[in-house]
């Protein structure tokens, strides 16, 4: 599929500060790209200047430049303004990424020909209610998980889907997930795996004790309410950052978000289903990775 009414002159390309051999790589794509006229701008995960001129609407795509984590990272920057983002894959798991290290000239070659697709994944908003009040609000694209803070002891999660009651979980954590989620913490949990085009919520229990042990795939269109019952700490995590504390009856709204978050793809729409095999078992943390 080509998207010749997208012109790309300027790209902003995300890394993490951490990833040292990212430098290099970042040096030699802006020199490329200048070759071709076309404007720049690098920056860290938190960079905040950075931040700024991407929300601005400054550039015409994204580069993610890392693993999974930095293109999760591109995706909180880049989706809430639909700002396309291509994943460049430093050898790390890259369930995420499109395009491998060696591979970066021919695919940014077919980006700015417009031989390309744009694959739109589902994003959630959570918000956390204390007394009727809203404290807060998130955009998420993996998952929200409401958990157990560092007392081991489960929680009480009384979990209401449209309003209706559906269950209270004994467990450790209660995972809110969307499609792309299902394939990361959701996954570790004993969750299915859901393909990207999908828009469905899907809920994980972790750990549940004599309470409903099963995943549930939600109806397109549902919300789901989770309240905590607890007399000890309890926290909710936002696809993996700092978690934020819950006080005893303090609930977690988790919808449908208004933005969805576009991955620039090269491959055919059957490239996730092809994938998964190569995929599952190739943990890089373990000696199964080769």
């Amino acid at each position: 599929m080509r998207h010749p009414s997208l012109e790309i002159r300027k790209i902003a390309i995300l890394t993490h500060p951490r990833l040292s051999e990212a430098i290099n790589e970042v040096k030699q794509i802006c020199a490329y790209l200048d070759d071709k006229g076309i404007q720049t701008r690098h920056g860290f995960i938190n960079d905040a200047d950075f931040h700024r001129q991407v929300k601005a609407g400054e550039f015409d795509a994204l580069i993610a430049l890392g693993g999974d984590g930095t293109m999760l990272r591109a995706g909180h920057l880049a989706g809430p303004i639909n700002l396309p983002i291509l994943g460049i894959n430093l050898g790390r798991f890259g369930f995420l990424m499109e395009v491998r290290q060696a591979q970066w000239r021919d695919f940014i070659e077919r980006l700015l020909a417009g031989d390309y697709w744009l694959e739109k994944r589902m994003t959630l908003t959570a918000e956390q209610w204390r007394a009727g009040e809203k404290l807060g609000s998130w955009f998420v694209l993996n998952e929200v998980a409401v958990s157990r803070g560092q007392i081991v002891r489960p929680i009480h999660l009384v979990t209401f889907v449209d309003g209706r009651f559906l269950t209270t979980y004994v467990a450790d954590a209660l995972l809110a997930s969307t499609p792309t989620g299902s394939t990361a913490y959701a996954l570790a949990a004993g969750g299915p795996i859901l393909p990207p085009e999908l828009r469905n919520i899907l809920l994980v229990p972790v750990a549940p004790h004599l309470s409903l042990d099963r995943a549930i795939v939600l109806a397109e269109g549902s919300s789901v309410s989770i309240q905590v019952k607890t007399d000890h700490q309890a926290v909710f995590s936002v696809d993996g950052h700092v978690p934020i504390g819950l006080a005893d009856d303090d609930r977690v709204d988790v919808r449908a978000g208004d933005h969805t978050v576009q991955f620039i793809r090269f491959q055919d729409p059957g490239y996730f289903y092809r994938n998964l095999t190569p995929h599952m078992g190739q943990n890089p943390s373990t000696s199964n990775s080769r």
